[in-house]
């Protein structure tokens, strides 16, 4: 059994208090379960006084008046029961984690992860260990959910290896994949997905205005080492501190045995052929999973089948490593290993299970999208002007995506208000979905709403059980801050040099 996690007794300092408090709050807190129970009951309960009330809302996209539903009504409580099972089955993050799981948990159990960590970090750094993870996990949002998916627990197991704290491994990991969605070298499906919503928003203004998917990537680079940078240092000097020393159970690292060495020898060689199928199946100009019709990598079949990708990579070297170690015997092996993963994975079904009503029902009552629509038109009122009004875009951002996760969603509904009205005084599309990108990435990692926060306690609490949702939130909570200060102080910088943000796209008009 692992020992409760012991916060680090040293000096206090006013930030250690205020994060004490948030932990100690948040871990008054009921299970995470009961907490997505009661916010399924009070979201049905809010969303018939919502409607009495009049709440409505007019979307500045469609020019529709969005009201407010009552869950209460009794179509909508049939409705409630009926789909009951379906919001779970079709609960996107809970396909995604099983499938990815299954892979990642016969790399664990078969002893390659194991192995591969100690050939790996024989005579490594480990403060190299710290940035490396965090850039990895930046980079990996190009990879979309899956990241959030793999990087926390790896991270756990490579920080353990090392001496460091596993939860300062899940910490880092999450904070810079969740964190980091307005960071990254690569241009992937998120670019396209909100230059497609700024195009729209734009056109209100300008009919002719065509949006660039990578309109924003020479910030996203300077981001990439700037929240590589914060994240490491977060990392190092406040949460491994707070932490202190792991006193959980530790695995002795020995040298490789021969049977190690060459189940590691056929999962290279595995994992290489994996590759150069994959690679043969997206680089040529007309492969397998590109778009038929335009061709593109970016938008095409390979994205929308990165999660079984992602699990090819870590089962079938997986699979030949236990078959030369001697770990897989037979299929009833790969079977046991398999259903050893999916076993760890209860307290996150049941979670996932209640996280989608409430989730549905929350879409269901539109209460987030009047909320949006309201809080955009307030800030549009007040009066504000600049720099003032653009890092004002970026907090309002940041608060609303507490309560609604998904970025496209969010900018559906605020791009139309954020994009004309800045348009109109001379700021580009581009710099105001660049203020929103920002907002909407700093409270990601502290967000219990974003769909993989429960995937995230679920595996810190493989090394604390008693691990509370406060907690983790208080771990995670300095990310947050830090990220904060310093995208805004690159994004002033940014505005006050006039710098290009993306190919032919400038701050001003």
């Amino acid at each position: 059994m692992n020992k409760p996690l012991v916060i680090n007794k040293r000096k206090v300092s006013l930030l250690d208090r205020f994060l004490n408090f948030i932990e100690k709050a948040g871990n008054k807190l009921p299970d995470p379960a009961t907490i997505f129970l009661g916010l399924s009951i009070l979201i049905i309960l809010l969303s018939h006084l919502a409607e009495i009330a009049g709440w409505q809302a007019v979307n500045p996209a469609t020019k529709e008046v969005v009201k407010a539903v009552s869950l209460l009504r009794r179509e909508n409580v049939v409705r409630i029961f009926t789909e009951m099972v379906n919001n779970f089955a079709t609960f996107p993050p809970l396909g995604l984690v099983l499938v990815v799981m299954m892979g990642v948990g016969v790399a664990e159990y078969s002893g390659l992860i194991n192995a591969l960590l100690r050939k790996l970090l024989s005579g490594t750094s480990s403060s190299f260990i710290v940035p490396a993870v965090i850039l990895i996990g930046v980079l990996g949002n190009a990879a979309g959910d899956s990241a959030l998916i793999i990087m926390p627990p790896l991270a756990a197991m490579i920080f353990l290896s090392v001496g460091r704290h596993p939860l300062a491994g899940i910490a880092a990991a999450y904070a810079a994949v969740a964190g980091g969605f307005s960071a990254n070298l690569f241009v992937n499906m998120l670019d396209v997905l909100l230059a497609g919503f700024t195009e729209k928003a734009a056109q209100i203004i300008d009919p002719k205005y065509i949006a660039n998917p990578a309109m924003n990537y020479y910030f996203l680079i300077a981001s990439t080492f700037v929240i590589t940078a914060v994240a490491t240092w977060v990392t190092v000097k406040i949460v491994e501190p707070r932490l202190g020393e792991y006193r959980g159970s530790r695995e002795e690292f020995h040298p490789l045995s021969e049977h190690e060495k060459r189940g590691l020898r056929v999962a290279g060689w595995l994992a290489l052929a994996y590759i150069a199928l994959i690679a043969y199946w997206t680089l040529p100009a007309h492969a397998l999973l590109r778009d038929p019709k335009t061709g593109s990598l970016i938008i095409s079949p390979f994205m929308k089948s990165l999660v079984p990708i992602m699990t090819g990579f870590f089962l079938f070297p997986a699979i030949g490593y236990g078959i030369a170690a001697g770990t897989i015997k037979s299929d009833k092996d790969l079977a046991a290993q398999m259903s050893k993963a999916m076993s760890t994975m209860g307290s996150y079904i049941v979670i996932a299970f209640l996280a989608a009503q409430f989730i549905t029902f929350f879409n269901w009552s539109n209460i987030g999208t009047i909320l949006a629509i309201k809080g955009a038109d307030f800030l549009k009122n007040i009066g504000f002007t600049g720099l003032p009004l653009l890092i004002g875009i970026i907090i309002f951002s940041s608060l609303i995506n507490i309560l609604v996760a998904s970025a496209s969603a969010k900018w559906a509904v605020l791009g139309p208000v954020f994009v004309p009205m800045l348009m109109l005084l001379g700021y580009s599309p581009a710099f105001t979905q660049l203020a929103y990108r920002i907002g909407d990435s700093i409270t990601n990692p502290i967000t219990p709403l974003l769909a993989y926060f429960p995937m995230a306690l679920s595996s810190a609490r493989k090394y604390d059980e008693n691990l509370g949702m406060g907690t983790l939130i208080s771990i995670l909570l300095p990310y947050t801050i830090y990220f904060a200060l310093a995208w805004i102080l690159l994004f002033s910088i940014w505005y006050l040099l006039n710098l290009p943000l993306g190919p032919g796209n400038m701050i001003h008009l």
